[in-house]
């Protein structure tokens, strides 16, 4: 299948129309609900709480500040702290800060998501508690609750020359009922400096930035950052320029001074960074303070580091001298970790290897840094004469990083999650195939040395590639460099599955709404992320997400790992023919079918028809055939068998290019878990479609990769078929049962077209109109098969 475009005359009408990675769109669903307009505070006279004016409270507030800061000590701010139940540790200048809150405010009651204390960071109030031994509270809000009671006071306090304006708040009555924001200036103590044609004049900007707390400098020297436009690099820049870049300040564009004051917090330079590639020495920017685009480019240019439970890390260097993992009584000493606390704004990996080299001591390497952001990771070479000693301070790391004992999770693979520690990623022996499979550079050569018919040779070349695999763990996030994440074992495989799946049955039984609700999502999520290490975590909002980048995403890494098995290591000479010894091993015949016969004329007739133009802005994204091969798998019944059962149906699955290798070799496996959404409704089903417009979704094809593949199915859907209109409250009866669904559309194929193929099999081939089902989740029918005897 090949997806090529078409322009219409219309104009795009925003820049939200761009093609978007499932990964981006998830953050962009995540970006908007941040900023969908808030529920209005309550308020009182005039507007404002107690009847008085925000700048009536906001100055009363500065005095109060002043007062506290002038008069009480730090020791005296501690004791009214911890009088009121509030937490006293921290800087003098974090215990002021808190002080003068409660002062004001009252005192903080208890986190509503996790009952843990709440703490004013200066823009918000964040939770410093935990939702259990995997994850941070995550909760925060400009609104927190307070406690109705009068603030108590230590003796001490009361003969301070501010005892009077304190007392004036210490009835609850008398403080201002809601916390109304103080006006947010997000450059407030910070020097810019302007350079170059912006889109608006530099008067212009001085006054906003002026407004919102900065101030302007017309030099670089000791400013925050420069604001330029992006054409200045091309131009070469100007003096001005090059001295920002000499003395490492941030140049950065206009829109970061839109994107803060928008947001009403200044936001990272770096994402907004214009020069960095220039500089000397190239600061490096972390992914996750990039543009989406700019990460996945990053990502996917990045080389793996460590490929499998055997890869010698890539920067110890000691592969090139033969380094190779130390093995000792059964145990490879070669551990990858990884740790995700949004709460905490943590996503760290570790790896710790001992290494073997010819001629030489042993090697213990440890590193652990941030994802994508290399240059800072803490990193150690050390060489040991004695063995033993070496092995012990292996131990010692590994007890130090996971809080747990060593032997055991080598052993038997038991572990037990700390708070704050890393938990291990446990790699297979293998290769991960973004290192063992065909590079670009061997991709030809590997296929003109090939004995399989050439149509075949090239489809096996494509199959056998780096680049499909990486595109696909790229565009879900799961690519970090230091971990292979299409190298994972089958143990660990399992354990993701059970928390997705105790997980979903949790959300099935929960009642809670609102913050509690959150909190349970905000937990997995930061498990999940630690078990699938992302390059991009975030937190789960709904179900679309949760089956976008859970469920489809363990199961395409699943699929990724059987992959990077058959596949091996391809490194070697493509003169030896490795593609037919590959073909080999996936035990199925695949053969090219004659473009004039009439199963081809069938097959071109019905994607013709079920098929609908995807339309993004201006473009229009059509669909044609390349080639079409006929397969027989060893994993599946042949079409013989399948003729012998009832109301059998030709039809389309959809799959992503690094899937397929995995489907070829052991056949379709039913979903991983049952979500109300499309693909997942019908529980642990095989779906497929009547409609080419469903299945081609799931082909992840994008302008720079129009190829993907579609797979004509025939399924047997039992005697018994079922006709459903919404998601069902409980599949497992459908699951033990065995039954055929179908899923009924908003759109469904003209019958009138359908026709019989091979006898008895049906081909729903027509023209997609609208059916009576518009309420339906589904825009196209979908029909679930629980056996995969049966497709």
């Amino acid at each position: 299948m090949r997806v090529h475009e078409t322009r219409s005359h219309s104009h795009p009408n925003t820049e939200e129309d761009k093609v978007m990675t499932r990964k981006q769109k998830a953050e962009n669903k995540a970006h908007e609900a941040e900023q969908s307009p808030k529920k209005p505070k309550s308020e009182g006279d005039n507007g404002h709480a107690n009847g008085k004016s925000s700048e009536d409270i906001v100055a009363e507030f500065e005095k109060v500040c002043t007062a506290v800061k002038d008069n009480l000590s730090a020791e005296q701010m501690r004791e009214i702290l911890e009088a009121n139940g509030q937490d006293s540790s921290g800087s003098d200048a974090n215990v002021l800060r808190k002080c003068q809150d409660l002062l004001f405010y009252g005192p903080l009651d208890k986190c509503p998501a996790c009952n843990g204390n709440l703490e004013f960071t200066g823009i918000r109030y964040s939770c410093t508690g935990s939702y259990s031994e995997w994850a941070s509270c995550t909760y925060s809000t400009k609104d927190p609750p307070r406690k109705q009671e009068p603030i108590k006071l230590p003796d001490s306090i009361l003969n301070s020359p501010a005892s009077d304006l304190i007392k004036k708040y210490e009835d609850p009555s008398r403080r201002p009922r809601k916390v109304l924001s103080i006006p947010d200036k997000p450059f407030t103590g910070m020097l810019m400096s302007l350079m170059g044609r912006l889109s608006v004049s530099h008067q212009y900007w001085r006054k906003e930035i002026e407004k919102h707390g900065g101030k302007v400098a017309n030099h670089v020297i000791g400013v925050t950052c420069l604001i330029a436009s992006s054409v200045e690099r091309e131009r070469g820049g100007s003096s001005k320029l090059a001295e920002a870049m000499e003395r490492g300040i941030p140049v950065v564009s206009e829109a970061w001074l839109k994107d803060s004051i928008e947001k009403q917090e200044p936001q990272p330079l770096e994402a907004y960074d214009i020069v960095t590639d220039l500089a000397p020495d190239g600061r490096g920017i972390p992914w996750e303070k990039m543009d989406p685009s700019e990460e996945a480019l990053e990502s996917l240019s990045a080389e793996l580091k460590l490929y499998g439970k055997r890869g010698v890390h890539k920067d110890t260097k000691l592969q090139e001298r033969g380094g190779k993992i130390f093995e000792k009584d059964g145990i490879l000493y070669n551990c990858a970790f990884s740790r995700c606390d949004l709460g905490k704004k943590l996503n760290d990996y570790s790896v710790m290897q001992l290494i073997s080299v010819p001629e030489s001591n042993l090697n213990l390497y440890y590193k652990k840094g941030k994802v994508g952001d290399d240059p800072k990771a803490e990193e150690r070479l050390e060489e040991w004469e004695n063995v033993e000693a070496a092995v012990k301070e292996f131990v010692r790391l590994f007890e130090e990083v996971t809080g747990n004992e060593f032997e055991p999770w080598e052993r038997e693979k038991k572990i037990q999650k700390k708070p704050l520690k890393f938990y291990p990623i446990d790699m297979d022996d293998g290769l991960d195939v973004r290192h063992g499979g065909l590079g670009l550079h061997q991709l030809g050569v590997a296929a003109t040395h090939c004995k399989l018919e050439p149509l075949v040779a090239n489809f096996m070349k494509v199959l056998c590639s780096q680049e499909i695999y990486k595109y696909a763990l790229m565009e879900m996030g799961y690519d970090p460099p230091e971990l292979p994440m299409g190298m994972l074992s089958d143990a660990h495989l399992k354990r993701c599955e059970e928390v997705l799946q105790k997980f979903v049955e949790t959300l099935k039984s929960m009642k809670d709404t609102g913050p509690k609700a959150k909190a349970v999502w905000s937990d997995f999520s930061q498990r999940w992320f630690t078990l699938m290490h992302s390059t991009r975590p975030f937190i789960f909002k709904d179900f679309q997400e949760l089956a976008d980048n859970a469920a489809a995403a363990l199961e395409t890494i699943r699929d990724i790992t059987v992959a990077s098995h058959l596949i091996g290591d391809m490194g070697g000479s493509t003169v030896d023919d490795p593609l037919s010894e590959r073909y080999n091993k996936m035990g199925c015949s695949i053969s090219p079918l004659d473009k004039e016969s009439d199963d081809c004329k069938m097959i071109l007739k019905y994607l013709e028809t079920t098929y609908e133009p995807v339309k993004v802005g201006d473009v229009e994204y059509k669909v044609s055939v390349d080639n079409i091969f006929v397969v027989e798998s060893s994993a599946c019944p042949s079409v013989d068998e399948i003729k012998k059962l009832p109301n059998k149906v030709l039809l389309w699955c959809g799959t992503q290019s690094s899937n397929l290798l995995r489907h070829l070799h052991r056949g379709f496996l039913p979903a991983i878990c049952s979500l109300p959404v499309p693909g997942y409704m019908f529980g642990k089903a095989i779906v497929c479609s009547d409609a080419a417009a469903e299945a081609t979704r799931y082909g992840f094809t994008a302008v720079d990769r129009p190829e993907g593949f579609l797979v004509l199915a025939v399924a047997s859907l039992g005697d018994e078929i079922i006709e459903i209109k919404s998601p069902p409250e409980d599949t497992k009866s459908l699951e033990e049962k065995k039954v055929g669904v179908k899923g009924m559309g908003r759109k469904k194929t003209d019958e009138s077209e359908h026709f019989v193929w091979q006898d008895d099999i049906k081909v729903p081939c027509g023209r997609l109109v609208p059916s009576d089902n518009k309420d339906s989740i589904l825009e196209y029918n979908e029909y679930a098969v629980y056996d995969p005897k049966q497709v």
